[in-house]
């Protein structure tokens, strides 16, 4: 089991890596503006409050590969709470895809982790 939660961690660091590029790098080209569903002006204009939410997620996976390099079953608890939290939050204010894209891949990744614990 400890593997399978080794690799659902990693998986959910991986996919906040691409939100970081997604969100600092891709937001006023094709995939950013395919995921906003803006269009070039709004993309142009919010941009810069996307970069910043794409740091936060390079910061979460960040956290979550430090959690996986150093096998701290904490760290690796508290980074997957905090995508969740974020995943819920996002999913309440911003657009409920959020919630089956970013906080249950983490919960999964949780119940995983704690398992093998």
């Amino acid at each position: 089991m400890d593997t399978v939660a080794r690799i659902l961690i990693g998986l959910v660091a991986a996919l906040h890596l691409y939100f970081l590029v997604l969100e600092m790098f891709l937001w006023q080209r094709p995939p950013g503006r395919a995921l906003s569903g803006f269009d070039a002006d709004t993309a142009r204009l919010t941009a810069p409050l996307a970069a910043n939410q794409g740091l936060y997620n390079g910061f979460l996976a960040a956290g979550l590969v430090w959690g996986l390099a150093t096998g701290a079953l904490a760290t690796q608890v508290f980074f997957l709470i905090c995508v969740i939290v974020a995943g819920l939050y996002g999913a309440a204010t911003a657009n409920r895809r959020i919630l089956f894209a970013q906080a249950l891949p983490s919960a999964l990744a949780l119940g995983a982790a704690l398992l093998a614990a």
